[in-house]
Order: C-alpha cells, then structure tokens, then sequence
C-alpha cells in the first residue's frame, strides 16, 4: 500500500488486475436496514480513491434497486472500475425470507439483459452464479455463461458458494476467474476442499462476509437486541439467542490482538482474511461491505497489517468454536454438498 491506496492482485489466470480489497455494496439498498444515499455515494467514491477497484452487487439486492443505485457511478468512473453482479436469486416481494434458486439458460439470459439494463453498461465484466441449482447441470449453466462471454455481453465468470467438485467441473467447461464464498475467522469450511481447487486450477477466492457480517468488529452483540427488525442479520442463527452470547465470548483473542497493533477488531480480523493469499498461495481479494467512508478508510488500512504466527496461532481455533450455522436454510451454502 502506497500513500494509502492498496496493492492490486490478479482475478484468475487470465483475469484482470483489481485492488486487493474490493467494495461489497450489498448492504447500501439492502440487508442491513436503512442507508443514508449521500453517505454511500461517498463511501463509493472514498473506496476508488483508496484502489478499491471491484464492486460487487447482485440482481436480488434490493429487487434490482442496488444496481440501479450503482448506476451512476458506474457511468463515472466506467474505465478505472470492474463490476461484478450476480443471477441465480429470487425473493418474494411479499416474504423476503422466501428464496428460490435458478440456473437455467432461459433464466439466465432474461437476467443479464436485466442486470445490464440497471447497471447503464455494455459489458458486465464479472457475472457470477450465486448459488448452485442443484436440478440443473452445472455444465449447463456455465455452458450459457460463457455464450455471454462470446456474445460480449459478459467479461469473465464467477461462482459463488460451490464445492469443488462443482467448480472443476464448471472450469472445464469454461475458465473461471473467481470463487465468492463466505471467508472469515468465523467461516472456514472452504478451506478443507474449495481452496485448494481454486489454487489448482488458478482461480481466485473473494471472500464474502470477512468480517462476519460486522458481527466481528463488535458492532453488534445480538441481533435481535441490537439490530433494526428489517435487519437481515436477525434471520441467521449465529447472530442470535445464545448462539450470539457464546459467539461474542470468541472475539476475545482478536481484541487481544487488535490492542497489540492499535487496530480495530475488524481490521485484525480483514488482516487474517488477506493473510490467507499467502497461506493458502493464491489470489484472494475480500469485499467487505459498508456504507461509511470512514469504514472504507479503516477496511483498507488492514491490507498493510501482517499478523505474526503466534498472533494467528491465537486466532486459529476460535472457528472451531462458533455456535450456529451460517444460514438458517444451509441450501444456500456449499459446505452441506461437499
């Protein structure tokens, strides 16, 4: 990192160069609760200044509305950033709780020209399936990306939350640039089959949720307590009841950490997340989300914090010992088809 501004690491064998960190923008439109526009308009723009390159947004968040709001900037700053977005989710507008799951090529044709239509671009430059319909083949659904990528419509392709048999399979067919999966010192099941695909076939890891839906920065003790009740985070099981009570007890050893480098918790626990390129010897680039340039400011900065090995000595058993699935419905997981 360079007056600020982190360094860049590569999307894939043949993929583009992005900052190290990307930007997930999830949370601007929806999830999270209310948003304040002007303060993400500037946390998008603070985040460009600092070398975050990649943005990331899907179809789903919001009903489309985060694309949209992506638009704009997008329409700014078009040859300095990569967009990556997301098919394959669907809410019911009535239960936001209801999901369904699609991958099939009529689906995802009708997605794109959607998400190209909101976005205001010519070229998605990184389209990712979001989760795996397990009815359709993935050779299928992969097959009709790369028709995308054929048809210009389309730069690279992405998976998220796959086993590593789904994403071989998928890389025969064609190249795969990155793997989006929930990475974290809470979330680590990837690390036993997925990455070490990943790093075979030279696909890069972007880890989602690094800082456990902010639940590692200590922001939050209890969702249900401490959370708007359009918060999406009251849903997930590791968030609430006593599962939040034995989780917040884990964040002990990355305090003790975080005092020894005048950090926050939430950088330590980024630092570990970018520490894993090293570790596990391939590209891995975290899109932690916020909706405040301060954060973003404070998210970059951990890119320059290195952890020594009785620091990550410390922090290695504390997943082992979380409470709680991830989701309450594990479909939309990898870990349970492995």
């Amino acid at each position: 990192m360079t007056n600020g501004r982190i360094t860049t690491a590569r999307l894939g064998e043949a993929g583009p160069e992005v900052g190290v960190q990307g930007l997930g923008c999830m949370g601007m439109s929806f999830a999270y609760g209310p948003a304040d526009e002007k303060e993400s308009r500037a946390t998008l723009e603070r985040a460009l200044e600092l070398g975050v390159t990649l943005y990331d947004t899907a179809d789903v968040y919001g009903f489309g509305e985060n694309e949209k709001f992506l638009s704009p900037f997008l329409r700014a700053h078009r040859d300095e950033v990569l967009i990556a977005t997301k098919f394959a989710l669907s809410l019911d507008h009535v239960d936001p709780t209801k999901r369904t799951i699609c991958n099939d090529p009529p689906y995802i044709r009708q997605a794109v020209e959607a998400s190209l239509q909101r976005l205001d671009v010519d070229v998605i430059d990184l389209y990712y399936m979001h989760r795996r319909d397990v009815n359709v083949p993935i050779e299928e659904t992969v097959g009709t990306m790369a028709d995308l990528v054929r048809e210009g419509k389309v730069k690279h392709l992405g998976l998220s939350e796959v086993t590593a048999d789904e994403l071989r399979s998928a890389h025969a067919v064609h190249p795969i640039a990155a793997v989006q999966s929930e990475w974290s010192l809470f979330s680590r099941d990837i690390e036993a089959k997925v990455v070490p695909a990943a790093r075979e076939l030279g696909v890069a890891l972007v880890p989602y949720s690094p800082l456990g839906r902010g639940f590692l920065t200590g922001s939050f003790v209890n969702a249900d307590k401490d959370l708007t009740p359009d918060d999406f985070r009251r849903q997930q099981p590791r968030f609430t009841g006593d599962n939040a009570t034995a989780n917040a007890a884990l964040l002990e050893p990355i305090r003790s950490v975080a005092e020894s480098h005048g950090a926050s918790l939430g950088q330590v626990a980024l630092a570990w997340v970018h520490q894993r390129a090293t570790l596990q010897n391939l590209p891995v680039i975290p899109i932690p989300g916020t909706r405040k340039p301060t954060r973003v400011e404070e998210n970059a900065a951990a890119a320059r914090i290195v952890l020594t090995d009785e620091e990550l000595s410390l922090l290695d058993p504390i997943a082992t010992q979380v409470a709680g699935d991830r989701y309450a419905d594990m479909r939309f997981a990898s870990a349970g088809r492995e």
